[in-house]
């Protein structure tokens, strides 16, 4: 195993070691043992620095099941290094923060950093994965381990909802998006992400390409709560405001960003990704900064501030796509404006609003409150709060000399050049996109300038307060500090980054760039006075004038509605398929064994009726029929009148011994046709079953007898019919079909492999213990479970009146 793959596993090692941890040394904080996992992570992922900057790849790969195409398959690129950094990095001054911010005391410290450990763990095996499979294992990783750590205080009935809402849509994204993982193997036979891009031409040219992108998409979608999935983020408020600082900054609602930045060599160039892409985006990013508006809780603000934000990358990516469909080298490099914008918006936001969120949590830590409404004139109490609340809200509305401004100013680039695409029919369309786009930036300056007005300015509220405000400790103070000072510093040195990081990860998903000598990525914070400009300062205007007058349109009902519109369709939905379930489930669980079977057979009937009928599997041909011998006639007549007299018996005891008399026929047909270990294993179990039957029955009492129903009676025998009728065709379609393409028998593979490969000359024993041994193993299971039951009820005792 490689230093890369430890470097995976080191956060599940460290999540197992936790409780043990806690356990014995109780007078540390667990959270400084967590530390050194993140910090010696970023410092190993730092030294790969020199590997991506050389436009170098790693890849180490672990077989596991390669018969399948399945194998452990670690990838570092550009694009997987910089999620890596950003991953472990924020994780390091997220576990800091939360060593003051979390009671040593009141809270369980071991199952927070047990859960907080697994999720970065999950995280680095999405963004390091070449196989699809065992990507899409860690990707449903983080949203276990994202639920359980927004569940945390799982008193809080907020909370549970919150986790079951993020987990139920997220995971349903995972199913989707499994299903067109699926689909890319069936076209390119292998689950390798680089081979897949290797034979993206190929996939481009399948009938299956739309379906398996549409559903790649709906796992992105979910897991970066697009519009309309973004439902699940705000609730996800609930969880401790560190979780929130790490899943909403830079891990995993960056995991959707993250697909679809991978794939966009696989999908890119068709009119569908770039603008189901831009339109998603476009609508997230203006749907996000106008709800982000209406909130009046910090970190509610902040949470659709994150569904505006991401939506914008995401919107940034699909322009960026526009790259794929362009014949020239210059063209390309002049589309990769919005991509460029993307990944440096990626790192911008990881930054300022990681910081926030920090900030969020330090003025509830300290105010007991986090409503807007009642917090005002903080900015003499709490300085170095103030400091790094006005630092990150002002990267995050565009503003000099911040990071986010330079983002902000190339995604304006990037909806500019969005005008001047001929390719994908866009024509005059392409006008809305930046027009709207233009519109959600107004909205995200006026939640940041709402944001910081109702917070640090106005007078001081101490009566409405549940704690008497003060400053942080330093402890609490040095993470977003430290952030606060990225967010100035990429802003006034924004080149320190653009060869390391930006440009390996932008000519990782756009590989065309890596050739182009001229392609480079150059950042400055002034570009002269341009259309971007006037945007932006057209928006500072718009956004100041709307705060101005706040007072003339804060009594709107859209204003006061704080909890998104969406949610009533989830609510809704998610009744329904409670009360269609409990409906089902009253149909099913009758409580009646034969209804039970009857369900069973009839699914059973008809899913094998309709494959056989839809791959034409029934065959009836007498062409390859051996002749019958006539006392084999007398014994199949026989056979028939024991098993028709079975309806008319209403004695137990004969009955038992009608139905050993089967046994004991179908018996005499093993020998007849040359099976006697089958014979002799059917005479076995046939005479114990009659003994042990006859034994239980005799001591069982009488059941009043019952006249069944005649549609009852209709309906058994109908379905009985049914299966019998579909068993015995199948069965005789198999032979004949194997006759006709003359198709070698299985048994003649056991025949020759079973003494080599088994070990052994009994056929039938090597099968069950050797090639079907994980069966004969799951059944052994199965038996003593079965067993341990009958023991447990033979030895439960109740008392009167007590039910089970």
């Amino acid at each position: 195993m490689t230093i890369l793959h430890w470097a995976i596993l080191a956060p599940f090692i460290g999540a197992c070691l936790i409780p043990f941890f806690s356990i014995y040394i109780k007078r540390v904080h667990s959270g400084w043992a967590v530390l050194i996992i993140p910090t010696a992570l970023f410092l190993y992922f730092i030294g790969l620095l020199p590997t991506t900057l050389s436009d170098q790849s790693i890849q180490n790969t672990i077989q596991w099941v390669p018969s399948l195409g399945i194998n452990f398959t670690a990838y570092v690129d550009g694009l997987s290094l910089l999620f890596s950094l950003l991953i472990t990095g924020i994780g390091a001054l997220v576990v800091l923060y939360s060593i003051y911010y979390l009671d040593k005391g009141k809270e369980s410290l071991q199952h927070f950093y047990t859960y907080l450990l697994m999720f970065m763990g999950a995280m680095l095996g999405v963004v390091l994965s070449d196989n699809l499979i065992v990507l899409y294992i860690f990707w449903e990783l983080t949203s276990l381990a994202s639920a359980l750590l927004i569940s945390y205080w799982y008193g809080r009935e907020k909370s549970i909802y919150g986790a079951q809402k993020s987990m139920l849509i997220t995971v349903f994204g995972g199913f989707a998006m499994l299903a067109g993982f699926c689909i890319l193997y069936g076209i390119t036979g292998t689950f390798s992400i680089r081979e897949i891009i290797g034979q993206a031409d190929l996939i481009s040219t399948s009938d299956l390409f739309l379906p398996a992108m549409l559903l790649v998409l709906l796992g992105a979608f979910t897991k970066s709560a697009q519009f309309p999935f973004h439902i699940w983020l705000p609730d996800a408020m609930e969880a401790p405001t560190p979780v929130s600082a790490y899943l909403h900054s830079a891990t995993m609602v960056k995991a959707g960003l993250y697909l679809v930045a991978r794939l966009t060599p696989v999908f890119a160039g068709v009119p569908e990704w770039f603008w189901i892409l831009t339109l998603v985006g476009l609508m997230t990013l203006l749907w996000g900064s106008l709800s982000a508006v209406r909130q009046k809780d910090l970190k509610g603000i902040l949470a659709f501030s994150t569904v505006s934000q991401l939506g914008m990358i995401m919107l940034l990516l699909g322009l960026g796509s526009a790259a794929y469909a362009t014949d020239t080298d210059q063209a390309a490099a002049y589309y990769s404006v919005a991509t460029v914008a993307a990944i440096l918006h990626l790192i911008n936001h990881a930054t300022f609003k990681g910081s926030l969120f920090m900030v969020a949590g330090i003025i509830d830590h300290e105010t007991g409150t986090r409503d807007i409404r009642k917090l005002g004139g903080l900015m003499s109490i709490m300085p170095v709060t103030f400091t790094v609340s006005l630092i990150g809200l002002a990267s995050m509305a565009g503003l000099p000399p911040f990071n986010g401004f330079i983002s902000k100013e190339m995604f304006f680039t990037g909806m500019l050049h969005a005008i001047r695409f001929e390719g994908f029919n866009v024509g005059t369309w392409a006008v809305i996109i930046p027009v709207f786009a233009w519109i959600a930036s107004i909205f995200t300056f006026l939640y940041c300038a709402i944001m910081f007005v109702k917070t640090f300015l106005g007078s001081y509220k101490p009566e409405q307060h549940e704690k008497k405000a003060h400053e942080a400790p330093i402890g609490m103070l040095i993470s977003p500090v430290l952030l606060g000072s990225l967010v100035v510093t990429l802003g006034l040195f924004p080149n320190l980054l653009s060869d390391r990081l930006i440009k390996p990860a932008v000519t990782a998903i756009t590989p065309a760039l890596s050739e182009n000598n001229e392609f480079e990525v150059k950042l400055s914070m002034f570009h002269g006075f341009n259309l971007e400009l006037a945007m932006t300062i057209g928006v500072a205007i718009l956004a100041l004038l709307l705060l101005y007058f706040m007072k003339n349109w804060q009594g709107l009902k859209l204003y006061q509605q704080e909890r998104d519109p969406i949610n009533h369709l989830y609510d809704h939905g998610l009744d329904g398929l409670i009360s269609s379930s409990q409906i089902t489930t009253r149909l099913q669980m009758t409580g009646r064994l034969r209804d039970y079977f009857s369900y069973m057979a009839v699914f059973i009937v008809l899913l094998v009726t309709y494959t056989a009928l839809r791959s034409g599997a029934f065959i009836f041909s007498v062409n390859h029929s051996a002749e019958i011998p006539y006392f084999v006639w007398v014994l199949a007549i026989i056979f028939i009148g024991a098993v028709l007299s079975i309806l008319f018996i209403r004695k137990r005891m004969t009955l038992i011994i009608m139905v050993g008399m089967i046994g004991f026929l179908m018996a005499l047909f093993f020998v007849i046709f040359r099976a006697p270990d089958l014979a002799l294993t059917q005479l076995l179990i046939e005479t114990v079953s009659i003994l042990l039957f006859m034994l239980a029955f005799y001591h069982l009492p009488e059941l009043p007898k019952e006249t069944a129903k005649q549609g009852l009676v209709i309906r058994n025998l109908l379905i009985s019919g049914a299966v019998g009728l579909i068993v015995a065709t199948m069965g005789i379609s198999s032979f004949l079909m194997g006759q006709e393409l003359s198709l070698a028998s299985v048994s003649e593979y056991f025949i020759e492999n079973s003494k080599e490969l088994g070990g052994g000359y009994n056929m039938v024993n090597v099968i069950l213990v050797d090639f079907r041994g994980l069966d004969t193993i799951l059944e052994g299971l199965v038996l003593a479970i079965a067993a341990l039951s009958v023991v447990a009820m033979i030895k439960l005792r109740l008392k009167e009146g007590e039910d089970t």
